[in-house]
């Protein structure tokens, strides 16, 4: 049979709706094609991950030579200004942008709120004694949290009071500025009661009560003391053979002169 002369008859809205889902058909898979981008750090990216971004090459060496100084990316605006990438590829890129949360939302300073006013030295009166202060009082002045406070309060205990304020610097850790603020706001009012020793007659046995002074010590005193007949000035203890220097200021408080 021949079919050649009979006429197909096609259905022209059939055909459009079928044409429709065709080219439907092919624009998504030409988006599946495409390089899905997924939310990423741009501090990282590389010479691949720039390409398909469609940074150029000059964008993403000015992002690599940044980043080789040890400097950070914190923004997408930052992101722009370090790369120069055009307003149509960073509109296109930079909602995908994830920077660390410490970046994104940074947890505010506190704020430490002080007792005593540190620019100002209180007058005498005002002053809290040493040899009374409690832990809390210490905590108000700048640079004394708890750990320095218990120090302050253990080497008190230990020697069963300060002698002088000058005891400060025995405290561990603790910084000449901090006890310069401690001076502003502390003074000793009831110092610990001591017997000095006279430096130019005390035996061994006397010397060795003073603190930092062992018999070693005592002895070397006397045998200066004996070589120049007698001491004009405690200061001249620098000069005795192994005398602990950076204790004479302790030292000297337990002895006198004639």
């Amino acid at each position: 049979m021949n079919f050649s002369s009979e006429e197909i008859i096609v259905d022209s809205k059939e055909l459009q709706l079928f044409q429709t889902e065709i080219d439907s058909l092919k624009l998504v898979e030409i988006e599946n094609r495409k390089p899905k981008i997924y939310p990423f750090n741009p501090n990282f990216v590389t010479d691949y991950k720039g390409y398909t971004l469609g940074m150029s090459s000059d964008e993403i060496n000015r992002l690599l030579k940044f980043r080789a100084k040890g400097q950070w990316v914190n923004s997408a605006k930052q992101f722009q200004q370090v790369t120069r990438v055009s307003d149509s590829i960073f509109n296109k890129i930079s909602p995908y942008f994830k920077f660390p949360d410490w970046v994104t939302n940074p947890k505010p300073k506190k704020q430490y709120t002080k007792f005593f006013n540190t620019n100002k030295p209180k007058s005498e009166a005002e002053k809290i004694d040493l040899n009374t202060a409690t832990a809390l009082q210490l905590q108000k002045v700048y640079g004394i949290g708890e750990a320095f406070s218990e120090r302050i309060i253990k080497y008190r205990t230990k020697q069963n009071g300060f002698v002088s304020i000058l005891e400060l610097g025995q405290v561990y850790g603790l910084k000449p500025e901090t006890i310069e603020e401690l001076k502003k706001s502390f003074s000793l009012k009831t110092p610990k009661r001591i017997n000095q020793v006279n430096i130019n007659t005390a035996t061994k046995a006397e010397l060795v009560i003073v603190r930092f002074v062992d018999y070693e010590i005592a002895r070397n005193i006397i045998e200066y003391r004996t070589l120049h007949e007698g001491f004009k000035s405690l200061n001249e203890l620098t000069k005795v053979k192994d005398f602990p220097v950076k204790k004479i200021e302790i030292i000297k408080l337990y002895l006198h002169l004639n």
